[in-house]
């Protein structure tokens, strides 16, 4: 690989970096070609983006950004690395595992996840990630929970206004 191929890469991979918050660094060694078509193609479906690229590139792409921000990714590039990056946190999480189970294997291998500015570390966290809630699940839970309280409070309020107008009724008859 020429050094301006390389910088090609580096480029590409800052601005994935920079379009999503989330990417998952992936151990892929030892899938056949036919495997790895298909989790492309699951990746695919699920609009996660998938780039196998060798570590030392990934490296350079993440430190040009932001050294500070990714220091917890670079142990786990070694061996061979793929990246899903997905606008989804646990999309990529449920396509790993579900991968996993059609194929009974362990691969491909959760090296480390970047969601939202935290990293996830080891392949013991996938299922931590699969349970991950995304923006929008968050945004109406926290709805939900806003609204039950108000219901009652009105509930509460006609409740007692009902009673009120009961009470003058039967004082002006």
């Amino acid at each position: 690989m020429t050094k301006d191929q390389k910088n090609e890469v580096i480029e590409v991979l800052k601005e994935k970096f920079s379009q999503y918050n989330n990417f998952y660094v992936t151990d892929t060694e030892s899938l056949t070609v036919d495997q790895v078509t298909k989790l492309r193609r699951a990746c695919f479906d699920k609009n996660v983006e998938m780039k196998v690229a060798k570590n030392t590139l990934i490296r350079k792409a993440l430190e040009s950004i932001d050294a500070e921000k990714y220091s917890g990714v670079y142990d786990a590039l070694h061996n061979v690395t793929a990246l899903m990056f997905s606008e989804n946190p646990k999309d990529p999480a449920l396509i790993i595992s579900s991968f996993r189970k059609a194929s009974n294997g362990e691969k491909p291998l959760l090296k480390a996840a970047f969601i939202n500015g935290d990293v996830y570390a080891g392949d013991n966290n996938l299922k931590t990630l699969t349970q991950i809630k995304t923006k929008n699940e968050l945004i109406g839970e926290v709805i939900g929970l806003l609204q039950s309280p108000a219901k009652r409070v009105l509930a509460a309020l006609l409740h007692h206004h009902e009673k009120q107008a009961e009470g003058a009724a039967a004082t002006a008859e």
